[in-house]
């Protein structure tokens, strides 16, 4: 018995030590999110008007799944570039449409979800609809995916035309039959904007702008869209009729990382 006890004080005063150390150790703290710097705001602080239809926090993107630091489906610009839709807005409301956003910043931290998806060639989950012309071996080198975004530095948005009264767009729902986004119109997924002649994130030669093979009623829209912005202060992307960035930009060579959500823009 003796034995035992002896035993039994070693294991207690053993226990006693671990509690006490236990009790003074660093508690690991979460990292804090960053936030954005008070030159961005919500686009709707500025122009609630404005349509917005964030495709990145659903999963009817090219990936099929919500991307990476789309916590809530909220528009964020630096301010003068929000300023710049709103007058484009004005003017547009006049002529009986609207602007519709599909996506405005972008963290990092999205662009490097795009990167790992680009990089594992099994998943073609969305190929149908938004690149089935085009191998995904390619995408790098077709400068349909980057490292670098300018979206991450906030002055760059994609966006579309709507002609008013707007009709809500019909939901996606993951598994259905996918359509090429180059289909016409009626067959393509259903998108209450004009006809641009593809659907929006289309990796596709026929995204481009000015593409010749764009005529008639589609290649008129995509000029309206680029003459109204233009005249507002921002730049096309050649390759991607949707893709317009503000000039001069706020911060031209900073990349940032802060979430998509409310509280990344606390008290605008």
């Amino acid at each position: 018995m003796t034995g035992l006890a002896s035993a039994l004080r070693v294991l207690a005063a053993a226990a006693a030590t671990l509690l006490a150390v236990t009790a003074t150790a660093p508690v690991a703290q979460a990292k804090p999110e960053p936030k954005a710097p008070g030159e961005f705001v919500p686009l709707r602080s500025v122009d609630p008007t404005i349509l917005q239809e964030m495709r990145y926090p659903t999963g009817h993107d090219f990936m099929g799944e919500p991307v990476d630091g789309y916590l809530q489906p909220l528009c964020i610009l630096t301010r003068p570039a929000a300023q710049a839709l709103h007058r484009a807005q004005l003017r547009l409301l006049r002529q009986g449409y609207s602007l519709k956003v599909y996506d405005c910043y972008r963290p990092q931290r999205a662009v490097d979800h795009f990167v790992r998806w680009a990089k594992d060639l099994d998943d073609e989950t969305m190929k149908g609809e938004f690149y089935p012309r085009v191998d995904k071996t390619r995408l790098f080198a077709d400068g349909y995916i980057a490292e670098k975004s300018g979206h991450s530095r906030g002055s760059t948005v994609d966006l579309t035309l709507v002609r008013l009264p707007a009709r809500p767009t019909k939901p996606y729902h993951p598994g259905q039959e996918l359509v090429p986004c180059y289909a016409p119109r009626a067959d393509r997924f259903p998108d209450n904007s004009i006809d641009m002649g593809t659907g929006f994130d289309c990796f596709d030669t026929l995204s481009h702008t000015d593409d010749p093979r764009i005529q008639g009623v589609q290649r008129t829209n995509r000029q309206f869209l680029k003459k109204t912005l233009t005249d507002a202060g921002f730049v096309n992307l050649a390759e991607e009729w949707w893709h317009y960035t503000f000039q001069p930009e706020l911060f031209p060579d900073t990349y940032f990382d802060f979430p998509v959500a409310r509280r990344s823009v606390a008290g605008h």
